[in-house]
């Protein structure tokens, strides 16, 4: 199925200064860009990169003061994976791909280690595997009340925890962090996601199960079958969608993402089934 997706940001810049955007769909795996488009007005050079380690797409620009507005918009194709979730296995650590190790620590806004405890006595005695991770989110959207300007820049899955409340990076650290500590490797994406309401970027997260990640979406807010990833990271420090190194102040954000062909007659799933990217 093909999704129409993109975003417009705009900044006063009060000095010259350096912004890193990760705004540019992902590629690669069963999530094919078919076109693209980014106009930076007013028109300035620009550095574009893909990290090796992550595949996500870095865009860098040094612009002097002034404003500066960006549009991103694309055509991407989503090929889904469906599984049967019983069958769909935990991997012990020793057989881990040991590119998926990092992603077994605690990171900035996911201390596993300080949430161990619960997650062993909480989900400890659930039969390993797709299941489990799948009772994790059930946990979450059921005792975490999703509420805007609960959280900021400093929250951390503890605090979430504590509070019982945040926003959809919330959701997707806490996931993180229950995993991890259950010794499942769990990392954060960032995504255009169909059927949010109202649209913005949205935070998810994914488990390394079987022979490959898999997508879990706490917060239950979008179709899995219709997020198309931006980035992905150990948490939300990994995968910000703007990085600003200079004094601006911020101006409106848009975002859509628009479902192009298919049946879209019904919700599709948004806990039972998972897009997978190799």
């Amino acid at each position: 199925m093909r999704f129409s997706v993109g975003c417009e940001i705009g900044y006063e810049l009060l000095s010259p200064s350096t912004l890193i955007f990760n705004i540019e769909a992902m590629t690669g795996g069963r999530q094919t860009i078919q076109s693209e488009k980014l106009t930076i007005d007013p028109q300035l050079s620009a550095d574009d990169s893909v990290a090796i380690d992550s595949g996500n797409r870095y865009l860098r620009l040094t612009a002097p003061a002034g404003p500066v507005q960006l549009r991103y918009e694309a055509i991407v194709a989503l090929e889904a994976v469906h599984a049967e979730p019983e069958a769909i296995e935990e991997v012990p650590v020793a057989q881990l791909p040991l590119e998926t190790l990092p992603f077994l620590n605690p990171s900035r806004y996911c201390p596993s280690d300080q949430l161990a405890r619960f997650a062993s006595r909480q989900f400890g005695d659930i039969a390993p595997g797709f299941s489990r991770v799948t009772e994790i989110c059930n946990w979450i959207n059921a005792e975490v009340d999703y509420l805007s300007g609960s959280s900021d820049t400093t929250t951390t899955a503890a605090d979430t925890f504590s509070t019982r409340a945040g926003v959809c990076r919330d959701f997707a650290h806490l996931g993180i962090t229950f995993c991890r500590a259950l010794g499942i490797p769990a990392r954060f994406v960032s995504c255009y996601a169909w059927q949010l309401e109202p649209q913005d970027f949205h935070a998810v997260f994914e488990a390394w199960l079987g022979d490959r990640w898999y997508l879990f979406d706490a917060t239950r807010m979008a179709a899995l079958d219709g997020m198309v990833r931006i980035g992905c990271g150990r948490d939300a420090a990994d995968t910000a969608f703007a990085t600003i190194y200079g004094q601006v102040n911020s101006g409106p954000i848009r975002v859509w993402s628009e479902a192009l062909d298919g049946d879209t007659s019904e919700p599709w799933t948004t806990d039972a089934v998972s897009i997978t990217r190799t």
